[in-house]
């Protein structure tokens, strides 16, 4: 039995194609029923992320299950074949493995280190589980794809630094203020940027947000979203006094805040740091406001400069992720090993049982005068020589050794065991 991975991802695929091939809703349940009844298929997990739709597979040849799932996609999408030739991707084997390890461990995402990845994989391995389209291969490989997840978030700071403007924005807000639970937070427009950034606050404990936007009924519907409340754009200055943390992204093309109406700002706050953050391109704050005292202003390079620095730290822990993915991939490969040899030891023992069995009858019925304790004596014996006469070829089954696959044909062929492994086992 072979392990394989087939599908596509936002480097092998545009977003149309990938939108085009998302299993949600009921096509995730249809897929995965239809993709478990191809013959070429004896497992199947689905993974349907905005990034990849990937089908995890426990196959018996490898050319044809691939070959089966392009039809599929074909017919169940109703998309052309040509639209899969330079879309699709296959690994198999200890390939297919090692690039499950780094899906969940998030090293084959868009945002190297971002946590959503492994949370979709978990639901996914319980939709397949709940629907019985899973085995003793896939469980294995699903279960440890999760505790490598866990083991490289442990291990390293693949996740620690932020690589996104908007969540720049709110690390250096936590290093300014360390508990954000207190501060008021201001959003000055509404770019998507901002927004993204105000649902970062809010998820680190900010709970007092005011929105100020020129269009005031925009401001009424975001501070219902947010669960904040609304002012009027030109009232924002009063209002600046009492906030901690501005975030300011309005589209126009001039400052809208000056530095000396800064500085009436800063003094009506009684010199209380606050944290400005000018998102805007052209920038809307006055840079000279810099020089205030307790006033923090980044702009939108220096988020980018974070960010920047911040990927390069993710890069090398990338790497670390990437020696624990491999150690992990030899354990892995040690236990499929170990697994072909299972119905191998399993026969071997039960012909031996058969033959002692066999043995026994035609000995006992030959001596019909011997008590009980001489008949258990002879058993012993018989269960004895054969537990030797089998002890060595089981020990050599077991052992990590390149020669395996011939050691069970030599085995299967030296003991008569009959037949190749039940394929549904």
């Amino acid at each position: 039995m072979k392990t394989v991975v087939i599908g596509l991802n936002h480097k092998t695929a545009d977003v149309e194609l990938r939108e085009k091939l998302a299993f949600n809703g009921q096509k995730l349940e249809d897929g995965i029923r239809q993709i478990r009844e191809l013959p070429e298929i004896r497992e199947t997990v689905i993974v349907s992320t905005c990034n990849r739709v990937e089908i995890y597979l426990r196959v018996k040849d490898v050319k044809k299950a691939f070959e089966a799932v392009k039809d599929f996609f074909v017919r169940f999408f109703e998309i052309k074949r040509e639209a899969l030739d330079n879309a699709l991707y296959l690994y198999h084997d200890m390939e297919a493995v090692r690039h499950i390890f780094r899906v969940s461990s998030s090293l084959d995402s868009m945002v190297v280190g971002e946590p959503q990845i492994l949370g979709q994989l978990k639901d996914a391995f319980e939709f397949a589980l709940e629907r019985k389209t899973t085995g003793v291969l896939l469980n294995r490989l699903l279960k440890k794809s999760i505790s490598v997840a866990k083991r490289v978030r442990t291990e390293t700071k693949i996740a620690e630094n932020a690589v996104s403007i908007s969540f720049a924005a709110v690390e250096l807000a936590k290093k300014i203020f360390a508990d954000l639970s207190e501060k008021t937070f201001m959003l000055l427009g509404a770019g998507e940027m901002a927004e993204l950034a105000a649902k970062h606050m809010i998820n680190n404990g900010v709970k007092d947000i005011i929105i100020a936007n020129r269009t005031y009924e925009t401001g009424c519907n975001l501070a219902k979203e947010f669960k904040g409340r609304a002012i009027r754009f030109d009232d924002y200055i009063d209002e600046l006094a009492h906030a901690d943390i501005l975030i300011c992204s309005t589209g126009a093309q001039n400052y809208v805040l000056m530095k000396g109406q800064m500085q009436k700002v800063m003094k009506e706050r009684k010199n209380r740091p606050v944290f400005l953050i000018d998102i805007s391109v052209p920038r809307n704050i006055d840079p000279g406001i810099n020089d205030l005292d307790n006033v923090y202003l980044y702009d939108i390079d220096d988020l980018q400069g974070t960010v920047d620095t911040n990927i390069l730290e993710r890069q090398k822990e990338a790497r670390k992720a990437d020696d624990i993915i491999e150690k992990e991939v030899e354990t892995f490969k040690k236990w499929l090993s170990s697994l072909d040899t299972v119905p191998t030891v399993v026969a071997l023992r039960e012909k031996a049982e058969a033959i002692k069995k066999e043995e026994l009858e035609k000995l006992l019925n030959r001596l019909p005068e011997i008590g009980e304790k001489e008949k258990k004596a002879i058993e012993g014996m018989a269960g004895s020589i054969i537990n030797k006469l089998i002890h060595a070829p089981t020990v050599a089954l077991r052992e990590d050794s390149e020669d395996r696959d011939i050691m069970i044909a030599v085995i299967k062929r030296l003991y008569g065991l009959n037949g190749e492994d039940d394929d549904e086992k």
